[in-house]
């Protein structure tokens, strides 16, 4: 009797699973990075897809009849905005979902690439989350889709933002206490794309790149000599690769220069859960571990 029993439970908690896993609220990010602040916020009440991956480059992402489909499933689209996405009318367009766009950007003030302003174009650099603040912002702003989606769970939706803001509040301390130690004629770093401008203006740390806000156009020969000149100007001794970029150009302006590869950081995607920067919390705090590894030799 009491096998039998037991073996009714099982059964009972087999059945139960699908209905579940069907409750949630069905999500989708356009990109890893977002796609973990989602989830931070959803918690067990949502189901988060994203479209482009860990190490993916959403600056020359092209949509899949998957994602379509996936997209037209959703109840709640979430997106960056500032025109990092530019495929995503198309693929919107295409899925015919009747899901809510949610830009999670919203509220953020852009900023213009320094490099784009220079060469007379407005460029807006869409890459704000590199900047904790404005991520709190990407925060409440997700908060208040799935409350608004998911009216049952706004209880659960906002003890997770609270809980989640609090770290990134201790993230964004650390990360200020970590470049208070960096000399501050030292604070000049070079990338592969202009992808850190919200981080220069929040904590005092001034990037270059011979890419501008997008990845997708390649660096031109002034662009690269431009870069080699200021290296060689300012003296600068370290150039960082990026996880979403092709090495190989910044390994040659490191070999013309002098300057050594002060390792990679991450700009516009996660790791994988094996590499450095699986969460948006371990990728801010290993950007400004590199940071402070390279510059403060």
């Amino acid at each position: 009797m009491f096998a039998r029993r037991i073996a009714f439970i099982l059964l009972a908690l087999v059945a139960a699973a699908p209905a579940a896993a069907q409750d949630k609220l069905r999500t989708i990010a356009s990109f890893s990075i977002l796609g973990d602040l989602v989830e931070n916020v959803g918690g067990d009440r949502v189901e988060v897809a994203t479209l482009i991956g860990p190490d993916g480059n959403a600056h020359v992402y092209e949509p899949t009849p998957a994602d379509s489909r996936r997209v037209a499933d959703a109840k709640v689209v979430f997106v960056n905005g500032l025109g990092f996405e530019g495929w995503l009318g198309r693929l919107v367009k295409a899925s015919g979902t009747k899901a809510a766009i949610v830009v999670a950007s919203t509220g953020i003030s852009p900023r213009s690439s320094a490099s784009e302003t220079r060469l007379g174009a407005d460029t807006t650099d869409p890459h704000a989350w590199q900047s904790v603040a404005n991520a709190k912002r990407y925060v409440a702003n997700i908060r208040d889709a799935l409350i608004k989606a998911d009216p049952a769970g706004a209880g659960a939706y906002k003890a997770n933002a609270m809980a989640y803001l609090a770290s990134l509040d201790a993230l964004d301390q650390e990360v200020r206490d970590v470049v208070a130690g960096i000399a501050p004629d030292r604070r000049r770093v070079i990338t592969s794309h202009n992808a850190f401008g919200y981080f220069q203006d929040a904590y005092g740390v001034a990037f270059s790149a011979p890419q501008g806000v997008s990845s997708e156009a390649e660096a031109s020969a002034k662009d690269v000599a431009r870069i080699i000149a200021q290296i060689r100007n300012e003296r600068i001794s370290a150039v960082f690769l990026e996880n979403v970029t092709d090495a190989r150009l910044m390994q040659l302006i490191a070999r013309e220069t002098g300057a050594r590869i002060g390792g990679t950081l991450y700009s516009d995607a996660l790791t994988d859960a094996n590499g450095p920067a699986p969460s948006y919390i371990d990728l801010i705090r290993h950007n400004v571990r590199e940071l402070a590894a390279a510059l403060g030799r």
